[in-house]
């Protein structure tokens, strides 16, 4: 069903929900065929495709719009038709042909979905290939993080940033959102005095005086990558093909913190080839961002809560960069199939990690990954979601983010580490050496995966796997490789004897154990441990107030369940000032267990969800009850 028709040249006033339209004094609904969802997407690849965009975009900060172009470069195989997926985006007009040499085309809206949005229908002729989008996006996309001033570092400016992934590019671009279609870009970007403009692509370091900048993206890239950012940012040289952006406050911590970026590039290129997007640069985002980071290519998006002040939390950049390699090299072609990105980052994140800090750093990650995934795994079960501990998904009719759990990036990451104890680690490095060249600025599923592996590791190499009870069975298969750390086992002992009666020792100091040793301290007491030793602990090592969102979002949790009332204060401070939905969203969960504290929460919310991005308010609205 159609909900609006639009002959652009005479009906621009008409412009509203409204699915009737006027004609010759009687009402007639319009009525055309649905137009058939595949991968999330109302796109036809197979028709027309776009293969290059060019954006002309101005930022509207006040009102938190975007005005912009969408120049649509396509692949006509012969038809009358292109479709694009939209969401809450206001469309103006659409033309066809050169910029200097418009037309005006009828386009159609069809009806909208609450999580896919609705199908832009643009007529043109078989030999069409140029199409010109004029849109504006609302302020309330789901996409666009607009930060007030008082937000931000200094107070002086609003801030913009994007989240795509995985279905919201849609929310900020008329555009065909799907991971299965590559393509190139560029960009126009007119931004206010005193703000910097940066995107997944060349960047500036600095301002101009035209406050206009220009962006290049040669390498084709999925749509969930396209990323636009805006504040008052300086930038800081790592090496000579990469860099740190932040906040002018956060600046000095940032350069500090990330200092090994450039060892970590050299540690990629040696296992797996050389870094294709030529800058690797980050940029740390304020603290509303949802994620840990987001790996757009040429500008990872980092949140600050990485900046420990020791470096302990740098695994999250070494997963983005090695994202550079999968999913940004080699692209998972449906939602179905995340597992291929996330599970071969982590992968290689840890590769990175164990080359550049050694085994005991690299092993102690694994193992408290391998938690969180036995926790997740549990906790699927015990909802009768099973199926969804699979590395294989159907998400058809579903948020593709519910795909996003420790499963696609912890089971997948064991599994591949479970063939490379069976086929040796240098055979397993020729392997994703050469699969990362095969599918290199392309896309695969599930299924193609598992063809080349049969055919090029281990049919060739005659070993038998079970891969397919992997993929397409739940929970962790037996065979699964064994990770032991011996620095983990200490603190766990050291836990276990605190809570049976032995004192901490008296020298033992916060800095003393990694934050990982200290997760695995938090997580020995099983979610027990009276209020009094809670309190104890906080005097001597002040998890409460560390610093490290890690260990307190650990010490929180463990808290809530014991009745610990006297870190509120800390708490809410906590959550009002941290996005990140990997933090909120055991919190969140955990006061709701009880009546007391799911009100405590919901009056915490009220203050904390204008500086929540929307992927994290929409999971906390579903937690606390509050659609």
């Amino acid at each position: 069903m159609i909900k609006k028709l639009f002959p652009v040249m005479a009906v621009l006033a008409l412009f509203s929900c409204n699915s009737e339209i006027k004609k010759e004094n009687h009402e007639v609904e319009i009525e055309t065929p649905k137009v058939e969802v595949i991968n999330h997407s109302y796109s036809k690849l197979e028709e027309v495709k776009t293969i290059r965009l060019n954006l002309e975009l101005s930022l509207d900060v006040d009102n938190r719009v975007i005005d912009g172009v969408a120049r649509h470069h396509m692949k006509n195989l012969g038809f009358e038709k292109a479709y694009f997926d939209i969401k809450d985006i206001d469309i103006k007009k659409v033309t066809l042909g050169k910029s200097n040499n418009e037309i005006q085309t009828n386009f159609e809206i069809g009806d909208y979905d609450s999580l896919l949005g609705a199908p832009l229908t643009v007529d043109l002729s078989k030999t069409d290939s140029l199409i010109n989008i004029y849109y504006s996006t609302s302020p309330d996309s789901e996409a666009l993080g607009w930060l007030s001033p008082e937000l931000t570092g200094s107070g002086k400016h609003p801030f913009l940033y994007t989240q795509g992934q995985a279905i919201l590019t849609r929310t900020w671009i008329p555009i065909q959102d799907t991971p299965e279609n590559r393509i190139t870009y560029s960009a126009t970007v007119e931004a206010p005095e005193g703000m910097l403009p940066l995107m997944s692509a060349t960047n500036p370091t600095e301002l101009n005086e035209s406050g206009v900048y220009q962006f290049e993206m040669e390498q084709p890239i999925p749509c969930y990558l396209l990323a636009l950012t805006v504040g008052e940012l300086e930038y800081r040289r790592l090496s000579e093909n990469s860099g740190v952006y932040a906040e002018p406050h956060m600046i000095d911590a940032a350069e500090k913190e990330f200092k090994d970026i450039p060892k970590m590039i050299d540690a990629a290129e040696g296992l797996y080839g050389k870094y294709s997007w030529d800058v690797y640069d980050v940029l740390v985002l304020p603290y509303s961002f949802p994620f840990g980071g987001m790996e757009n290519p040429r500008l990872t998006f980092l949140t600050p809560t990485l900046i420990a002040g020791d470096g302990s939390l740098v695994s999250t950049v070494a997963h983005e960069l090695a994202h550079s390699w999968s999913g940004n090299l080699v692209t998972n072609a449906s939602w179905d199939d995340f597992w291929l990105n996330e599970g071969f980052t982590v992968y290689f994140e840890n590769r990175i990690m164990r080359e550049v800090y050694g085994d005991e750093v690299a092993e102690m990650l694994s193992i408290i990954e391998f938690q969180e995934l036995q926790n997740t795994i549990d906790d699927m079960n015990s909802k009768g979601e099973n199926l969804d501990t699979h590395l294989k998904l159907d998400l058809d009719n579903r948020n593709p983010d519910d795909g996003m759990t420790d499963i696609a990036y912890v089971k997948g990451a064991f599994f591949l580490k479970t063939i490379e104890r069976e086929v040796g680690k240098e055979k397993f490095d020729e392997f994703i050496n050469a699969y990362f060249n095969e599918y290199k600025f392309k896309t695969l599923t599930t299924e193609d995966f598992i063809e080349y592996l049969n055919s090029n590791l281990l049919t060739p190499n005659d070993i038998t796997f079970n891969t397919e009870e992997w993929i397409y069975g739940a929970g962790i298969p037996d065979n699964v490789v064994k990770i032991e750390s011996k620095r983990l086992t200490i603190v766990q002992d050291l836990a276990n004897k605190f809570k049976t009666g032995e004192p901490l020792p008296k020298d033992l100091k916060r800095q003393d154990k990694t934050t990982q040793e200290w997760m695995a301290f938090i997580r020995a007491f099983d979610g027990e441990l009276s209020k009094e030793k809670m309190m104890e602990i906080d005097k001597q090592l002040n998890f409460k107030n560390s610093g490290n969102s890690e260990i307190m979002s650990e010490w929180f949790v463990l808290g809530i369940k014991n009745d610990y009332k006297e870190i509120r204060p800390e708490m809410k401070a906590f959550l009002v000032q941290v996005g990140r939905r990997k933090y909120l969203e055991p919190l969140y969960t955990t006061l709701a267990d009880s009546e007391e504290t799911l009100d405590w929460a919901k009056e915490v919310y009220k203050d904390a969800r204008p500086n929540y991005h929307a992927i994290s308010f929409n999971t906390v609205d579903e937690i606390l009850g509050m659609k």
